[in-house]
């Protein structure tokens, strides 16, 4: 079945190794993904009324699944921790993939990041339970990002009852 879904990530640092990910997402006969913006678009969002918040909102509308796609500085971004409080306060399903190991045609493989899933916390039976503990990571370069992408959405899907 495909599933649409949100791509979040850091994009000045990484969107050359988010265009391979996502490209390798977007070219599989039959399946779907969230538009992808170019940095100009991005900007103008910015400008408008609502902003970033209201553009967010607007791409998660009808997804079941948020990827988050961290590099070396991912961790840090404002805008990945509200997507994935978003997404979590949505009933969304959560994954996280590793692209550090991706090679930047420019700059080739970076520094291994954070995972932005520690920043957030839930209860579970009375305790304070890291996302990186509750939603799966795989490494797109180690785990065969581009053979099993398409198996990792789904099973998250599935997790969070969609």
């Amino acid at each position: 079945m495909a599933r649409r879904v949100f791509f979040s990530f850091h994009y000045s640092r990484d969107v050359r190794r988010i265009v391979q990910v996502r490209n390798s997402w977007v070219v599989r006969p039959g399946d779907e993904a969230s538009p992808f913006y170019d940095k100009a678009e991005f900007e103008e969002v910015k400008r408008r009324a609502g902003g970033i918040e209201k553009w967010i909102e607007t791409q998660l509308a009808g997804t079941s699944v948020t990827v988050v796609l961290f590099g070396k500085e991912t961790y840090d971004r404002p805008w990945v921790r509200h997507e994935i409080k978003r997404s979590y306060e949505l009933g969304k399903g959560i994954l996280a993939i590793d692209i550090h190991n991706v090679k930047d045609p420019q700059l080739g493989a970076d520094s291994q990041g954070k995972n932005p899933l520690s920043y957030w916390s839930a209860e579970r039976n009375g305790a304070n339970v890291s996302f990186d503990q509750i939603y799966k990571t795989y490494d797109w370069v180690h785990d065969n990002g581009y053979a099993n992408m398409p198996t990792w959405i789904e099973a998250a899907a599935t997790a969070a009852g969609r």
